[in-house]
């Protein structure tokens, strides 16, 4: 459902204050995840350097991901030992024997899908060797040295004598590392040491690597269950520490004359995750304490790195910010003051208190801060207005604000990184489902946009996007966006795939899938459903579909896709609804509300049974998610309210959708007991409805569970995500076919 952030750029914060120690590590940028948006490149770009927070921005470390945050560690939290131990014993053994029994289930049926799924995977290859053939890692450049990363190798290069002669300074292999990828880099300033960060994606702990650079670089340590670090000095690391999801204490190293490492800071409040950012000039190192709801933000000044933090400004319920610098003054990205949207502010370094906060700039009504990237002398804010991309420069010198409406095609972008904030360009990307991503530039000289060289693959021209407002229950507008291709006639007849997540503040991923542009290619119409709960229009967006305001996302969903039908884009019986995780909740639930509006759905790793999880106090965090969905224990109308719309808990007999659904053995963010009990209850319940109405040509739905023991909830190989999104579209194809398919059909489609 989601991921803990790391305040390397400040798209972490402004996606909706969700923290868990989890990485992606393809160069995709932070996403909702969905069966259709996982196949990532082979390569692994994540760089980033202490000097000038360089972190490769389409894929920055701890980057908020749509992850579930719960442990799958299962069992009753009773009074008794004895009892509970039982409890326990026999939750394991149910949930075995269920295991048991859907990989035989999927065992017997996957054959089935064979033929289609090679046929795809080997669509997706071509695809993907045709636009991501050219493509590159982020260079780092420190004066004369140039660092990149490829293959799970960083290399060494000098500026003007080209990359032909670069020097291996790491290797994953040879440190005997091959399962792992590599998370994020950051130099120190003197280019002396090199802290690197290992993840394999089957654990959610990652490995922290000192290397001393020089002549032979060597191994300096090797820090166990590390989340996030930054080089305060030459030679002086700050790092957190990651225990049971969750990162509270911060910890300060050095290496010069003799390693000593200290505990500098605690956090105690369960409910807030600790990260690290340096500001962009390298004036500070700040130490974030975030919750949903509150931030807290200690100084490290870089001068004086050993020197006790000092407290911006102390935590207060609703008060979240972030801290930037130049000249002196702290540049607060907040959102202290009405509106309750984020705003730019500043104060004097001495006098940091809110109370001295002075306003910059501020947002318009319904506009998404997507990120924020500050310069010696101006910073760039990215912005998302109904639907649409745009660049907002705020100059510190002139005073004065200028808006670039960015092209009508994009949906996503990714900032590219910019070693010194003195520099005069930025860099950035923009992409869409369908368009592999361009590369712009906004120069602070010229004061314009220019359009990077036209790449070699042309960007597809058949392909129409449509914005659409659907109406919900109580009169909301809810933004939807549609691409389909020019050439397809009766539009009515073309088969639909609909995306919603609603959860977290996050928005769905709208980057460039080669999975997506194959669907369109064969006539598939694809809608993304930006309902309540998501962060597409602000704060207020997810706070209206967040609580005890669950139900209004659930109302949204129902609404996009009534107006999708309405307007003549396919029909319930050409319909197919895709998900994952927190997303999950809203799927599931209009699965249950009204089946009759879909004809297949896909999840990945849903999140479907939200009572009986948000009941575990013992899961590591639990008291945190509260802020999301409330607290059931404490308060009756809440577990009322969600026992209203938890998907596991409304599976009733009726005609359901057929629904593929992929889970992980190793997910600790979405039980998989939960997700066992759901299939067979959803299972049975299809087949209850079916013996009652029996009748000639009745139609009884797949319910179809592939658990996998390989992959986690975020991160997966190159293999295993080509995999999983092959079958998924298998699955698509086969429940679809008299659409997809008119000439091969054989089977009426009820």
């Amino acid at each position: 459902m989601k991921v803990r952030m790391c305040c390397t750029g400040l798209r972490n914060l402004l996606q909706g204050l969700s923290f868990g120690a989890k990485y992606y590590s393809k160069h995709n940028p932070p996403q909702t995840v969905c069966p259709y948006s996982k196949i990532a490149p082979k390569k692994c770009h994540i760089l980033g350097c202490s000097k000038s927070t360089c972190t490769h921005r389409t894929a920055p470390p701890g980057s908020i991901l749509p992850c579930r945050f719960f442990s799958c560690k299962e069992g009753t939290k009773v009074l008794s030992k004895r009892k509970q131990n039982t409890s326990i014993v026999t939750s394991d053994l149910l949930h075995k024997s269920l295991l048991k029994s859907e990989q035989k289930n999927w065992n017997n049926i996957s054959p089935t899908y064979k033929a289609v799924t090679k046929r795809i995977k080997e669509k997706l290859e071509e695809l993907h060797n045709m636009y991501t053939l050219n493509s590159r890692s982020p260079r780092i450049r420190f004066g004369e040295n140039v660092y990149f990363e490829e293959n799970g190798c960083i290399f060494l290069a000098k500026a003007d004598d080209g990359e032909g002669n670069a020097k291996i300074l790491f290797s994953i292999e040879d440190l005997g590392f091959s399962d792992a990828f590599i998370q994020r880099i950051r130099i120190s300033p003197d280019q002396r040491y090199m802290a690197i960060s290992l993840k394999s994606e089957n654990s959610e702990e990652a490995t922290c690597i000192i290397m001393k650079l020089g002549h032979l670089p060597v191994v300096e340590k090797v820090i166990p269950s590390v989340f996030s670090f930054e080089w305060a000095a030459n030679d002086v690391l700050y790092y957190t520490a990651q225990k049971n999801l969750k990162s509270q204490n911060v910890f300060r190293t050095t290496f010069t004359y003799h390693e000593h490492t200290k505990l500098v800071y605690t956090e105690q409040d369960a409910r807030f995750f600790v990260d690290l950012y340096c500001t962009k000039d390298r004036r500070f190192l700040t130490i974030n304490s975030n919750s949903k709801t509150a931030s807290e933000v200690w100084l490290v000044d870089c001068r004086h790195p050993f020197e006790s933090p000092a407290l911006v400004q102390a935590r207060t319920t609703g008060l979240i910010y972030h801290i930037e610098h130049r000249k002196d003054q702290l540049y607060i990205l907040t959102t202290y003051g009405e509106p309750a949207e984020y705003k730019l502010m500043k104060a004097p370094v001495a006098s940091s208190g809110k109370e001295n906060w002075q306003l910059v700039y501020a947002l318009e009504r319904k506009t998404k801060l997507v990120d924020f990237e500050m310069f010696s002398d101006d910073c760039i804010m990215f912005l998302k207005n109904a639907g649409h991309l745009y660049l907002n420069v705020i100059s510190f010198v002139s005073h004065s604000v200028q808006s670039i409406k960015l092209p009508t095609w994009a949906c996503e972008f990714e900032l590219e990184s910019h070693p010194e904030h003195t520099t005069s360009t930025c860099y950035f990307q923009l992409s869409s489902p369908v368009h592999p991503p361009k590369r712009f530039a906004y120069s602070f000289k010229e004061n314009n946009l220019i359009e990077q060289a036209v790449q070699e693959v042309p960007i597809i021209t058949n392909c129409h996007t449509t914005r659409l407002l659907a109406k919900s229950k109580d009169e909301t507008l809810v933004p939807i966006t549609v691409f389909h291709n020019k050439n397809s006639k009766e539009l009515h007849r073309r088969p639909l795939l609909v995306h919603v997540y609603g959860a977290y503040g996050i928005d769905l991923n709208m980057s460039f899938k080669e999975e997506k542009l194959m669907l369109i290619e064969e006539g598939w119409i694809l809608a993304y459903c930006h309902v309540r709960g998501g962060g597409e229009q602000g704060l207020s967006w997810h706070r209206d579909g967040c609580q005890h305001n669950k139900l209004k996302g659930l109302h949204d969903l129902r609404a996009c896709i009534m107006l999708l039908h309405q307007v003549g884009f396919s029909q319930p019986k050409h319909t197919a609804l895709a998900a994952a995780s927190a997303g999950g909740v809203l799927a599931g639930a209009l699965c249950n509300t009204d089946p009759a509006l879909l004809r297949a759905m896909v999840l990945q790793a849903p999140f479907v049974d939200v009572l009986n999880t948000m009941m575990k106090t013992h899961l590591p965090l639990t008291i945190e998610e509260q802020e999301e969905w409330g607290n059931p224990l404490e308060d009756e109308k809440c577990m009322k309210y969600i026992k209203s719309y938890c998907p596991y808990q409304n599976i009733k007999p009726q005609c359901y959708p057929s629904v593929f659904i992929t889970a992980y053995e190793n997910d600790e963010r979405v039980p998989l007991t939960g997700i066992l009990q759901y299939v067979q209850k959803l299972r049975k319940a299809a087949l209850d409805h079916a013996s009652r109405t029996s009748k000639k040509g009745n139609w009884i739905p797949n319910i179809i569970l592939d658990v996998q023991a390989n992959g986690s909830h975020c991160d997966s190989s190159w293999e295993h995500s080509l995999n999983e999104v092959a079958r998924h579209l298998a699955f698509l194809n086969r429940e679809l076919e008299e659409v997809c398919h008119p000439q091969h059909h054989s089977k009426s489609c009820k």
